[in-house]
């Protein structure tokens, strides 16, 4: 074996150089070991396990929460070494596996990293399965199992994006933040995108399944993949994700992209699909790889019509011939890379007026935080809400909390008119420049939303308006 020879060494003292100080000007918050591997710190509920280094933009980590019952993979693409701007700060795509693969899979099989390389971009890859089991839907499960009760919203949005945000170099909003996956993580993509549309100002579905309750014929095609899923890949008793269709549908809707698809109006939005006919990327189709995407080309279709019915645009590539494979996957993310960098330099203004429908009892988007208070689970919705007022649709009472736009100290006029009856009193804005607003929606439903399934059943919706004049 022979030495390299002086120049070599010097050259290759040079590359090593410059990807340390590339990794200085990425890792704000503990810069780089001396191997070359930047510092991730343990925070925002996750606990770093192992850091491993792949290659100069490649690196995988296993990190441990209470949200899972096991350590989760995280691959992260770097962007090409930048060390002359120290502090740039770049945009994060989330890309999201599908059923029964890993945070590994966009690296070894949808060559993302040759799809995005020289892009000033990071892209992070977590698990949204443990183990190659079938996944958990990027939900927060509804029953707890053998298995304990995962929480895969909770380690994906309140975990891995602050931590993210916390360790790298990120733009940290909306505007620097995108999100994909291929079919269950299209799913998440788009389920995730319409629950915190303040969080990303991208969403994109690549053979996905983004209708599993607003459509019948979604909700007859997806309810048996997903209770299978459950059995044969989880190991768990079925409906152990959303719950049973008969007694929790309010659950499922509450996390259908296409129910929710209203939340997503002012946001980016691309879907691809195919037919699964054999196409031009299937050298030995399988029956299985045509009948999945046959199906989620449907799911698909319902919810494009479903974005039209509301005058949602998206970009919607239904490209006929293809199957549920990663060569159409690794050829979406390439013909989609170059418009997802136009949206993060030309990106979506957050609107002027925040509309936002939701179950859950409490939620917070654009600053704005909601606590419905009510005796069974149904949805809710926050209409036109600036710092003029807001109305808000549903039954009980809630807090409204406005966001931080006021004057400390100033005092203002607060009207609530509903057909009930119209009340003004006078409230003060505190140290935290918000207004918080306590609003009747008249008697609760005593009924969940969409109990027995279909419509639903004993649902009454009131609406309240609410304006604030300063005095």
């Amino acid at each position: 074996m022979s030495w390299p020879s002086a120049a070599s060494r010097e050259s290759l003292r040079w590359i090593a150089a410059v990807f340390v100080a590339a990794a200085t000007a990425l890792w704000p918050a503990g810069g780089a070991a001396s191997s070359g591997i930047p510092t991730f710190h343990t925070g925002d509920g996750i606990r770093v396990l192992s850091t491993r280094r792949i290659d100069p933009r490649l690196l995988e980590l296993t990190v441990a929460t209470s949200a899972l019952p096991a350590p989760a993979h995280v691959r992260i693409l770097l962007p090409a070494a930048d060390a002359a701007n120290a502090r740039r700060r770049y945009p994060v795509l989330y890309l999201l596996h599908g059923t029964s693969g890993g945070a590994a899979d966009w690296t070894t099989m949808g060559d993302a990293e040759r799809t995005t390389s020289g892009r000033p971009l990071i892209v992070v890859m977590p698990d949204i399965a443990l183990g190659g089991d079938g996944g958990g839907w990027c939900t927060d499960w509804w029953r707890k199992t053998s298995q304990g009760r995962p929480q895969w919203e909770r380690f994906h949005i309140d975990q891995l994006i602050p931590w993210v945000d916390g360790n790298l170099r990120t733009i940290q909003s909306r505007a620097g933040r995108a999100i994909a996956g291929l079919s269950q993580g299209g799913f998440c993509a788009m389920s995730y995108a319409a629950r915190h549309p303040d969080l990303f100002g991208t969403a994109l579905s690549f053979s996905g399944a983004p209708d599993i309750a607003w459509d019948a014929q979604a909700r007859a095609l997806v309810t048996p993949i997903i209770n299978a899923t459950e059995l044969a890949l989880d190991h768990v008793p079925a409906n152990s994700i959303f719950g049973p269709r008969t007694t929790e549908e309010v659950n499922w809707a509450a996390h259908d992209p296409a129910t929710l698809a209203g939340n997503l109006r002012d946001m980016r939005l691309f879907l691809y699909t195919g037919n699964g006919q054999p196409g031009p990327l299937d050298p030995r189709p399988g029956a299985v790889s045509s009948q999945i995407e046959a199906g989620v080309h449907v799911l698909t279709q319902l919810f494009h019509r479903r974005l039209q019915s509301l005058g949602i645009h998206s970009e919607y590539d239904d490209y006929g011939p293809g199957t549920h494979s990663w060569p159409y996957w690794a050829r979406d993310l390439r013909q989609a890379i170059g418009p997802i960098m136009s949206a993060f330099a030309h990106p979506a203004p957050s609107p002027a007026q925040v509309t936002y429908t939701a179950a859950d009892r409490s939620y917070s988007v654009y600053g704005w935080h909601v606590s419905m208070h009510r005796s069974v689970e149904e949805f809710s919705t926050l209409e036109q809400a600036d710092r003029t007022g807001f109305v808000l649709l549903g039954s009980g009472s809630a807090t409204v909390t406005t966001p931080a736009v006021y004057r400390p100290g100033a005092s203002y006029e607060v009207t609530v008119i509903s057909r009930r009856a119209t009340m003004t009193t006078l409230a003060r804005v505190g140290d935290g420049r918000r207004l918080i607003v306590q609003v009747a929606l008249g008697p609760s439903n005593t009924v969940q939303e969409f109990s027995g399934g279909g419509p639903p059943r004993g649902t009454a919706i009131e609406t309240a308006r609410v304006e604030l004049r300063a005095r």
